[in-house]
């Protein structure tokens, strides 16, 4: 991990669940997330990790791949079936199996560990702006997305049996709600703003995760395969070489 920089910058009132268990590494994120203003509580392993989570309710996980006793993927899974809480996966190779597995559980993001100090407290915030993320009503009828309910109120799209509510953050299929995390949310919504455009995985990188593009898009692509399950494959269409589109 490295050196924090010396001006943290301002503070912060959430609460952040940490599951390491080497204990160096433990402290010193611990450290350095309350010197940027996190409320910050940790466990050494994952059952002690679980126990934390259902007693504590924190704002966002920080979880290691290999834990004892619960591995970080079975902590995410777990916690997965109690909370849509932002997840962010630690792995100390960024083995592919590692990365596919963490997000495939549920995992919202992921860092290979040594992390820069800056790097993780961007990827956190980013976490969290995603979680609390209200869109501007305007841009919910942007591009003709969807029909409007109610005379032509833009904060309700249709395509087909899914509604999307953008005022209440609600979505529907056929008149039952679906569960989605803050990342399918908001990636959901990138998409049906632009009904069949077309939206490159490092668009969608920026824009969903506010990452800059290094290369990598298996966080993009699993969150697709995520979003399809609870949407309906048809409706998110792949452009190979390009990207992905909501099919209008």
């Amino acid at each position: 991990m490295a050196s924090p920089p010396a001006t943290p910058g301002s503070a912060t009132e959430a609460h952040l669940l940490l599951v390491e268990d080497d204990e160096v590494i433990r402290n010193t994120v611990r450290m350095l997330l309350e010197r940027y203003g996190f409320t910050v509580s940790a466990a050494a392993d994952g059952m002690s990790g679980l126990e934390m989570f259902r007693e504590r309710r924190p704002d966002l996980l920080l979880l290691d791949v290999m834990l004892p006793e619960l591995d970080g993927i079975g902590l995410c899974r777990r916690i997965r079936e109690l909370s849509l809480a932002p997840i962010l996966m630690m792995s100390a190779r960024g083995d592919a199996l590692d990365v596919v597995s963490g997000l495939e559980a549920g995992a919202d993001d992921y860092v290979v560990k040594p992390v820069e100090s800056a790097v993780l407290v961007a990827r956190i915030r980013s976490l969290l702006r995603r979680a609390s993320f209200t869109p501007a009503h305007s841009r919910a009828g942007a591009n003709g997305a969807g029909s409007g309910a109610g005379g032509g109120d833009t904060t309700m799209m249709t395509f087909g049996d899914l509604t999307i509510d953008t005022r209440g953050m609600e979505v529907h299929r056929a008149g039952q709600p679906l569960a989605l995390t803050p990342t399918e949310l908001r990636m959901l919504l990138e998409f049906a703003a632009s009904p069949g455009v077309v939206l490159e995985r490092r668009t969608l990188l920026s824009r969903v995760w506010d990452h800059a593009w290094h290369g990598d898009t298996r966080v993009v692509d699993l969150h697709v395969q995520r979003l399809r399950a609870k949407i309906g494959a048809e409706r998110i269409e792949t452009v190979r070489g390009f990207g992905y589109k909501l099919r209008r």
